[in-house]
């Protein structure tokens, strides 16, 4: 039998030196972490270790006034915790998307206690965790102690989402509507790069990819594709439109066929509803959507990543500004191999080719400190506004080529320069 308690009573678990792991995203447990971080105020314990992918909403316990209190340890930096980041008041932990639940799984991070959000039972006794099953299934698997924040407003969702009640030790009920992400207006460039992106989907291929302008634009293209499949660490609205015309099927997937397959999800109660009690949906662990062993055995896979800017060699900066972090290695790395080990896969990077104010994304060579998240080995296909090029198997003076020629034309003859300097005289550039 449930027992029900609340909040403050159920943090009471967490003691000085622990780890704790919040369920992220949308299925962030505010409540939870609310009662917390009061007893963080009191000064009831220190240094207790707080350990996410990715979080939205407030992150209170990365105030700058509860140093020593808290310690953020997140796989992923997020907006909400980016400034206390880069100040330092909280940490970062570098790990490919896929390989977070092995650091829990395989106690290199050991979690003491799991705090997640949850739908309420149902008759055979199982909750679903809904819109996030990441590596929250792998803390609550782990923890000595799991709180779970049951709430009417989680979808209950299919496959690894759905755990036994006799997994959780204590049962907080609070209910609270899940976080909403509201897509703004489809630019002028980003309509062309989704253009450019969607010219490499083939029928019957089998998708990756996040949320934003630029996967909207790609999927938005896709109307008139026939028989895709998802395998995905993610997805958002923009996938719905696709799946109610039938575009969108899965019949062609070698494994989890007629199936959408991710981890986490964030967008409107539009997409939250769509993956309530649909089995078409399977929210899974990430060691399976991230696994480049599961992502390969799928056809076609056409993985779509962003980029914060990529050098003339190909190297792709993905996480940091310079030595400034800004987001992180997530799931990049582990798509980009897995679609370049599918038959017939097409590893995408696709950005902008310029930022809001006009600074080429396509640099000589990237900023000092800049971390390299796909190597310039790794890569395939790079996409911008002006166009599309795949630099799988060239040399480093015809990568130089394909990337200037579809880097932003202000800034062509700059990049020219730089790759005329950097391997001689005998390098001329063909647009």
């Amino acid at each position: 039998m449930i027992k029900f308690t609340s909040a403050e009573e159920a943090v009471k678990v967490i003691k000085s030196n622990d780890r704790v792991h919040l369920s992220s995203v949308a299925v962030t447990p505010h409540h939870l972490i609310n009662a917390m971080v009061a007893r963080g105020k009191n000064k009831e314990f220190e240094n207790v270790r707080i350990q996410h992918i990715h979080t939205e909403g407030p992150a209170p316990y990365a105030d700058r006034a509860l140093e020593g209190i808290f310690q953020l340890e997140s796989f992923f930096v997020g907006g909400n915790v980016r400034k206390q980041t880069q100040a330092g008041y909280a940490d970062y932990i570098p790990v490919f998307l896929s390989e977070t639940q092995k650091l829990i799984r395989q106690g290199y991070l050991n979690v003491n206690v799991a705090m997640v959000m949850a739908s309420p039972p149902d008759r055979h006794g199982f909750v679903s965790l809904g819109t996030s099953v990441d590596a929250t299934l792998a803390a609550i698997e782990e923890a000595d102690i799991v709180i779970a924040q049951i709430n009417k407003h989680v979808p209950r969702a299919w496959g690894d989402a759905m755990i036994s009640i006799r997994d959780i030790d204590y049962f907080v009920e609070y209910d609270e509507p899940l976080y909403i992400h509201h897509n703004a207006p489809l630019t002028e460039t980003e309509i062309a790069i989704g253009k450019n992106v969607a010219s490499l989907v083939e029928d019957g291929a089998c998708l990756q990819m996040g949320i934003g302008g630029i996967p909207n634009a790609v999927l938005a293209e896709l109307g008139n594709h026939k028989n895709l499949g998802v395998h995905t660490e993610m997805f958002s609205d923009g996938l719905l439109p696709l799946v109610e015309s039938g575009v969108v099927n899965c019949r062609e997937k070698q494994i989890d066929k007629g199936k959408i397959v991710a981890s986490f999800l964030m967008g409107s109660k539009e997409v939250y509803d769509f993956i309530d009690d649909n089995p078409m949906v399977a929210m899974m662990d990430v060691a399976h959507t991230n696994g480049i062993h599961v992502i390969r055995k799928n056809k076609k896979v056409t993985a779509i990543n962003s980029a914060l800017s990529v050098d003339l060699t190909g190297q792709v900066c993905a996480d940091s500004i310079g030595t400034t972090f800004y987001s992180g290695v997530g799931g990049q790395i582990d798509f980009i191999r897995g679609a370049g080990h599918s038959e017939g896969g097409k590893p995408i990077i696709a950005m902008p080719s310029v930022t809001a104010k006009g600074i080429s994304k396509i640099t000589p060579t990237l900023m000092q400190g800049a971390g390299v998240v796909t190597t310039r080995a790794n890569m395939h296909w790079l996409v911008t506004e002006h166009g599309k090029v795949n630099l799988y198997g060239k040399t480093l003076q015809e990568r130089a080529r394909r990337i200037i020629s579809i880097a932003h034309p202000d800034h062509q003859e700059s990049l020219e320069k730089a790759a005329f300097e950097r391997f001689g005289s005998h390098f001329h550039f063909t647009a």
